[in-house]
Order: structure tokens, then C-alpha cells, then sequence
């Protein structure tokens, strides 16, 4: 029906597209279940750099989504990962505005535990915004949440090749320092997370660069101001002491008269050929387009996954090449 990728993974339609790679449904052949996977787009060493150090990263905690795994295949590489069907808060907040005390909390509780196990691990993830924040689709049960895309995360204990200016962060999200190029810290994060709670409470996007956030009155707002502080030392310690902080607010749940919060599946409706067993075997094959290289007719051949020693040597050329030319641009 559609390509097999590393002769493992079907491609069966496009769940949707970003700047570095598009996701993918796939249907894992092996195991007989449908994942998410995230085929990447660009081939330049930047790009290859960045896509090695999502699929390197290894948190396992109930809130972080990480990849299970990655896979190369003629010079295009993919990583694959549960699906998590309820689209993002992003979406959540276009659907429904202002999300109020209880849901903020809930979420905002959600989003500091799985950063607690992030910052635990080693990591920045440098990126936290609605977005990156996908959720199962519960209807109007208790929301889900899972922390995603560790494209730009960095590690704490890597020395940073150079100093000089680089975007690695969304604006109206990111830290004062970090957009003064600050090395990573896990209390950028917990800035992000401040903003992020902020717009929740309020249904507004923040500013590209705001100078100092204004914080929503009502009872989050002492954990909000001190996650928001423009100077680090003035933020909590750590993500597990802003959780501890935040579990002590006392927030009741939305009243019964309350209109409803929902969290709908998101997913796109199966393409012909396809349902939520698998393949459908009495549907006619269809082709899937490819989005990757001369759309028209090739040989078939068989798909085969690349070496790791390989694929070793490929992925520290081309962070070497990257290193040389930034050291030498510095």
C-alpha cells in the first residue's frame, strides 16, 4: 500500500508537517500496531546534528514523550514514538480560550513532573510551549499530558562549541538570559513554564520579547511571578520545588454549571485502505506520495536499515564539519 521504511514501518498518512521533518502515522509491521513517526526533511549537517540529539534522548516518565527508537534508510532517517492522539494544548487553547485555575494547575502540575525527570536526566529542553505539549484525548475526564520535541534540548554537561549568536529558542518563551545567549539552565525552562501557565490563565499568546511578564491575578499568580522572574536566582531552585509550590495552592475543580473542557482525538480520518486494525484487506492498494527525492517510477528494491557503524561514522562527520565551520565563523 504505501512505502516501507528500513523494512519495518509503512508510511500511511501525514499527521503533520514542521519546519525539520514531517510526522508520520505508520503501521509497524513487526508488532502489528500503528506509531508516530517523525521523518526527517533536511539532510545539512545542522539539521542531522539536531536530529541525533532528539533521537538520542531517553527520559522515561508518565508526562515526557521521547523516542523509542530511530531508524536510516537511503540517506533519510526517522524516529518513531507512540502516538499520542489529542492534539496539543496549543490546539486546546484555540478550541476553547481561557482555560481557568483548575486546568492550569492540572496541566502546569503535568508539565513541572515531567520536567523534574528532564532536568534530572541532564537536560534543557530549551523549548517548552503550548505545541510541545500533546495530550491523550480524555474528552472531559482529567487531562494528560506529555512533554514533547527535544529538537534543541542541550545537556548540561556538554561545553558548547561556541559562544557566538544562534536561535535555539521560540520568542515570547524564552528566558532573558537565554535570549543574551546564557548557557542552558534548567531555570530557562521554568521560565518557559511560567509563560506557558500564564497563557493558559488568559487565552493570550505572550510577546515576542516581553520585558517583564504580567502575571494573571488569582491564586496562581505567586507561583507564576516567581517562575517569571527576569533574574534566574529569583526562580525556584528546580522543577520539583515549583511543583511542590504549585500542589500547595489550593484549586477546587470547575463547578458542575461549568462549560465543559474537552480534549477531542485529533487524528485525521483513516485514508482508504487503512483502519484502526491495520490494513483493510478487502480495500484496493493505494500509494502513499512520498515526500522525499524524484516522485516518478523506480525500481523496487528491498528497504534495508543501515549499519550502526555506519551511521556512527556518518553522524560525527557531520558534527565535526558543523563544528569546524562554526569554530571557525567564531
Amino acid at each position: 500500500m504505501g512505502e516501507v521504511f528500513a523494512g519495518r514501518y509503512e508510511l500511511v498518512d501525514v499527521l503533520g508537517r514542521g519546519g525539520m521533518g514531517d510526522v508520520w502515522r505508520v503501521w509497524d509491521l513487526r508488532e502489528r500496531v500503528f506509531r508516530a513517526a517523525k521523518l526527517q526533511r533536511q539532510s545539512d549537517g545542522a539539521a542531522l546534528l539536531r536530529f541525533v540529539r532528539e533521537s538520542s534522548t531517553r527520559v522515561d516518565h508518565p508526562h515526557v514523550l521521547t523516542p523509542s527508537s530511530w531508524w536510516a534508510d537511503d540517506g533519510r532517517v526517522l524516529f518513531v514514538m507512540p502516538i499520542v492522539a489529542g492534539g496539543s494544548v496549543s490546539v486546546l487553547l484555540a478550541d476553547h480560550g481561557a482555560l481557568g485555575d483548575w486546568w492550569t494547575a492540572t496541566l502546569g502540575g503535568q508539565l513541572l513532573a515531567g520536567l523534574a525527570a528532564v532536568h534530572a536526566a541532564g537536560l534543557v529542553h530549551r523549548d517548552v510551549k503550548p505545541s510541545n505539549l500533546l495530550l491523550d484525548p480524555t474528552g472531559v475526564g482529567a487531562p494528560v499530558l506529555r512533554l514533547s520535541d527535544f529538537g534543541i534540548a542541550a545537556r548540561m554537561d556538554e561545553p558548547r562549541l561556541t559562544h557566538a549568536a544562534e536561535v535555539v529558542h521560540t520568542p515570547g518563551y524564552s528566558a532573558p538570559e537565554a535570549r543574551r545567549g546564557a548557557d542552558p539552565d534548567p531555570r530557562q525552562d521554568l521560565y518557559a513554564t511560567g509563560i506557558v501557565l500564564t497563557e493558559l490563565l488568559t487565552g493570550r499568546r505572550p510577546d515576542a520579547a516581553p520585558s517583564a511578564p504580567a502575571v494573571p491575578p488569582g491564586p496562581l499568580a505567586g507561583v507564576i511571578s516567581r517562575l517569571v522572574a527576569t533574574d534566574p536566582a529569583e526562580r525556584f531552585g528546580s522543577a520539583a520545588a515549583a511543583l511542590d509550590a504549585l500542589r500547595a495552592v489550593p484549586i477546587p475543580p470547575p463547578p458542575p454549571s461549568a462549560e465543559p473542557v474537552e480534549v477531542f482525538e485529533q487524528l485525521p480520518p483513516w485514508p482508504a485502505g487503512w483502519g484502526p486494525g491495520g490494513p483493510t484487506p478487502s480495500a484496493p492498494a493505494t500509494s502513499v506520495p512520498v515526500p522525499f527525492g524524484d516522485a516518478s517510477p523506480a525500481p523496487a528494491r528491498p528497504s534495508r536499515r543501515w549499519p550502526w557503524p555506519a551511521v556512527a561514522l556518518a553522524v560525527v562527520g557531520a558534527g565535526l564539519v558543523v563544528a569546524a565551520v562554526v569554530t571557525a565563523l567564531t
